[in-house]
């Protein structure tokens, strides 16, 4: 078996899982993952699907056991980072996170923030958050850093108020990080409709 290694990098997670789903549809399956590498075996075109999330918000302790239950499921679980730093040591603070997954370090979750996760291709849409509830709050933890990002940017323009071009970078700052929210709130407020239509 030839393989193929490729370096990417995807700023979203949805850009990610379309690429590693056309790899999969190419004849390529995700074997091994590193901070700018993907590597892959040759497999038979369409055979796996993936699907990608967010877990940078997790204790070490809730993304191993979600870990251990995805692979309990018959998934292979690969862990893959947002952070591109190649520093040694380091430790990160998310103050949106969990209350155990706020203090990241090179021995925790840093680097860890997001799960690739496989399964043999069944014909079905593969979606971990099946339940609308789970989706509901699955897209309300998405939007926790960008609220922070949008909060931070607000409070640096009240502080540099009576300087025009800080402000008027914050301002730009913060209506680029309300886009992510927005996006968001649309998807929450689509399942709730659903849910309403189905009830």
């Amino acid at each position: 078996m030839s393989i193929v290694k490729r370096r990417f990098f995807a700023g979203f997670m949805r850009s990610q899982e379309r690429w590693l789903n056309s790899m999969a549809d190419k004849g390529y399956r995700l074997v091994k993952t590193g901070k700018l590498e993907y590597t892959f075996d040759e497999c038979e075109p369409g055979k796996y699907r993936y699907a990608v999330e967010y877990v940078g918000d997790k204790s070490m302790e809730d993304e191993e056991a979600y870990k251990a239950f995805l692979e309990d499921m018959g998934y292979t679980v690969f862990y893959k980072n947002i952070n591109l730093d190649f520093s040694t040591a380091k430790l990160v603070y998310r103050p949106w996170a969990n209350k155990g997954g706020r203090i990241s370090t090179t021995g925790s979750t840093l680097f860890k923030e997001l799960l690739i996760v496989e399964k043999e291709n069944d014909g079905t849409e593969f979606r971990l958050h099946t339940e609308k509830e789970d989706r509901i709050e699955y897209y309300k933890r998405l939007s926790h850093p960008w609220y922070f990002a949008v909060f931070l940017c607000l409070a640096l323009m009240v502080i540099y108020w009576p300087m025009v071009l800080p402000v008027v970078l914050f301002a730009g700052l913060t209506a680029l990080f309300a886009l992510p929210i927005i996006i968001m709130e649309c998807r929450i407020h689509k399942i709730k409709k659903e849910k309403e239509l189905e009830e």
